[in-house]
Order: structure tokens, then sequence, then C-alpha cells
């Protein structure tokens, strides 16, 4: 590459960098209009899964993993404005 040329790469690489994790980010958060996490929880430990091991945002739902009374684990994915479970 010339000389010339290197800068304005890198400038280029550097300026575009923010933007690409923005969108990156803004999909791993749930929308404005969402229940608030802790009415999230509630939902979950109301249907019966008292322990939970791990809560994550993805793909557009809270991806939950549970526990039973009895010991099996069960992924739940959980719709962040309705509070609906599927698993």
């Amino acid at each position: 590459m010339h000389k010339c040329l290197l800068p304005a790469a890198i400038l280029a690489i550097t300026l575009a960098a923010p933007a690409a994790r923005a969108d990156w980010f803004s999909d791993e958060l749930p929308p404005p209009n969402s229940k608030p996490l802790s009415e999230i929880i509630k939902v979950v430990e109301d249907k019966g899964w008292k322990t939970i091991t791990e809560v994550e945002f993805d793909d557009g739902y809270w991806e939950i993993e549970a526990h039973q009374a009895d010991g099996k684990e069960i992924k739940l994915k959980v719709n962040p404005i309705t509070g609906e479970i599927r698993q």
C-alpha cells in the first residue's frame, strides 16, 4: 500500500468501527418497551422454575436456563415485551 494511502485506510477503519459496534450492541439490548428483567424473572419463578442459573438477552428474547424442583434443567425463551415463555 502506498504510504499516503495508509493513514487514510486507518482513519476509514477507525471511523467505521464504532458504527459496526453500535449495530451489534443494539441487537443485544431489549427493546425500549420491554418489561423490566425483574418482572421477567418473576414470571419464570411463578411458573415453577425457582433455580435460575443463567440469563442472557439474544436474538430478541431473554434466554433463561432454570431448574425444576426435580433438578431437571430447562432452557426457556421469554418475550421481553409480553413475558410469554417458550421452551
